[in-house]
């Protein structure tokens, strides 16, 4: 009799721990907080990508499958994801910057990843970066190098553009394009910015193309209307400049 006693009695504690353990483990999931600072990530694309994932219980959510939903929505750029006693999900996410466009449809972060978000109209104001493709981070770590060079001549850059035999060209905002070709370009740059104060500004406005792919000097071309132009009276002899 008092084997059978305690025999129900281990079946009785067995259940219980078995209850307790069943309870424990569908404890349900009551908070998903996200943290973080959005310009272009919306919460409702965080809480789309999520629900299905967490309606279910607090030990029973897959945090891997919670980390890869929401790192693959267009804005992110890293997240980290933990579970916190009793009830509740953290998600810290950190969204993209973006830097410039690519092409037309698209936009490069400033760590060289390429984005393509819905709609790009509100990045319009942006400068156009171009390159071969794949070549994004490449081609933005020159763009940054080139906009350190005309910054400090306070030109504005509009478009960049490096094509497939890497030749390099260079919009500012002003409408003036430079031509760079495939060798020495920043050194090519960098002696025609050396001759902007013997140009003066009134004549460097004047100006449509500079093309830069000469050993010595540059040509110009110069906009419609542009009177004839009298080099004895501002050329410097140190610089060869074909007009």
């Amino acid at each position: 009799m008092g084997a059978v006693k305690i025999m129900m009695t281990v079946l009785l504690l067995a259940g219980l721990v078995w209850m307790t353990g069943y309870s424990v483990k569908r404890i349900p999931i009551k908070y998903v907080r996200t943290e973080g600072v959005f310009q272009y990530l919306s919460k409702d694309e965080i809480k789309t990508a999520l629900q299905p994932l967490v309606m279910t219980g607090f030990f029973d959510a897959d945090m891997q499958a919670i980390h890869q939903a929401v790192s693959q929505l267009t804005w992110v750029d890293t997240v980290t994801v933990k579970r916190v006693w009793p009830d509740a999900i953290d998600i810290k996410i950190r969204e993209k910057k973006p830097y410039v466009r690519w092409g037309q449809q698209s936009l490069v972060s400033t760590r060289g990843e390429i984005i393509t978000p819905k709609n790009i109209d509100q990045f319009k104001n942006l400068p156009i970066l171009q390159g071969p493709e794949l070549q994004q981070v490449k081609t933005l770590e020159i763009m940054k190098g080139v906009n350190t060079a005309l910054a400090d001549q306070s030109m504005k850059m509009a478009e960049f553009t490096i094509n497939d035999r890497w030749a390099w060209k260079i919009k500012l905002t002003t409408g003036l394009e430079i031509l760079l070709g495939r060798n020495e370009q920043l050194k090519k740059l960098q002696r025609f910015l050396k001759t902007l104060d013997v140009l003066g500004q009134e004549q460097v406005e004047k100006i449509a193309i500079v093309d830069l792919r000469y050993p010595n000097g540059y040509a110009v071309s110069w906009k419609p209307g542009t009177e004839e132009i009298d080099w004895k009276k501002i050329a410097n002899p140190q610089h060869e400049i074909d007009g």
